[in-house]
């Protein structure tokens, strides 16, 4: 096997890896196990098709110090409350104000009644 070198590191939301893989699946024909694991698990939780939208209203809300693989991980969960928000994002060291996570939830909420 050649070495292998990483080139970048990018975070996604599982919605954009679901379409990597596909790409992959059309590409190959058939997925190694790990991507067919990985597939199976994405298509049994809820993934919100306008990802890429949410991503950018959070993104333009600035709020500091919101990284965006944070961003994405608020994406893959889609917290409907301030304490959902709170436990999803406890393992990062931020800290959100009220009004910071009131804005996120309002959005989060608006792409969840889209589904």
């Amino acid at each position: 096997m050649g070495d292998t070198q990483l080139v970048s590191e990018v975070s996604i939301c599982a919605n954009e890896l679901k379409k990597y893989l596909g790409k992959i699946k059309d590409r190959d024909k058939e997925l190694d196990f790990r991507a067919s694991k990985t597939e199976k698990y994405i298509s049994q939780i809820s993934t919100t098709e306008k990802s890429e939208q949410l991503f950018k209203k959070l993104l333009e809300l600035g709020i500091p110090r919101l990284k965006e693989s944070q961003i994405h991980k608020i994406i893959d969960v889609m917290p409907l409350s301030q304490r959902d928000l709170k436990v999803v994002l406890q393992g990062y060291s931020l800290t959100l104000s009220n009004d910071a996570s009131k804005k996120i939830i309002d959005v989060v909420k608006e792409f969840a009644d889209k589904k």
